[in-house]
């Protein structure tokens, strides 16, 4: 395991979150966002969305209105509900402000377990483990998990591996790492240091 993180860190040395956000609420509905959509994508629409509302403003939008900035995203019936949703609960709840709360958090509209972990790493910096499809993918590759475990066994399997002090910073190089380099299809096995202990190489290449 040791090995991996050396590589880790070699290959994706300065890991950060590629959603854009100025204030909190903005992470938590760009992660919600972000479900089956690239984000640049999700970028793109929420400079828009958060351009035009505050969480204030936001909570009292038109579901047709919030629709129409979101549309390219997909989902846009189900996400207009979320983002409206998440909003009216702010605002009610917590003055518009999202607190460090996981039971709250994961009661909100679209934001399930992944969702507040991906949230609480990057905005209160706890330490956590999301696991995505790269996450997933990469982590199949690499035999630290079985194809066939769940997202949930594929987080404890990762969390008994990875020390927690390094929960974050990993998950958030496993998610890049799946991105550029260990891709679903075409996986640049060239430039990876981790053929050595990838099936995927192994039984491919």
């Amino acid at each position: 395991m040791n090995n991996l993180l050396n590589n880790l860190d070699i290959m994706v040395s300065d890991p950060v979150c590629e959603l854009n956000y100025n204030k909190d609420y903005e992470l938590l509905i760009a992660i919600v966002l972000s479900a089956q959509c690239t984000d640049k994508r999700v970028n793109e629409v929420t400079k828009v969305l958060f351009d035009k509302y505050d969480i204030y403003s936001l909570a009292k939008a038109s579901i047709s209105d919030i629709k129409s900035i979101i549309k390219p995203c997909g989902m846009s019936d189900k996400k207009s509900q979320f983002v409206k949703d998440i909003a009216v609960s702010l605002v009610n709840n917590y003055d518009g402000k999202v607190p460090n709360n996981r039971e709250y958090l994961e009661s909100l509209s679209g934001v399930g377990h992944k969702t507040c972990n991906v949230f609480l790493a990057e905005y209160y910096y706890e330490n956590t483990i999301a696991v995505d499809t790269h996450v997933k993918r990469v982590a199949t590759r690499l035999n630290l998990v079985k194809d066939s475990d769940s997202v949930l066994q594929v987080e404890k399997k990762l969390e008994k591996l990875v020390p927690k002090d390094k929960w974050s910073k990993f998950h958030l190089q496993m998610v890049l790492f799946g991105r550029y380099t260990c891709k679903a299809i075409k996986p640049n096995c060239d430039n990876c240091l981790n053929k050595n202990i990838c099936k995927y190489y192994k039984d491919n290449l």
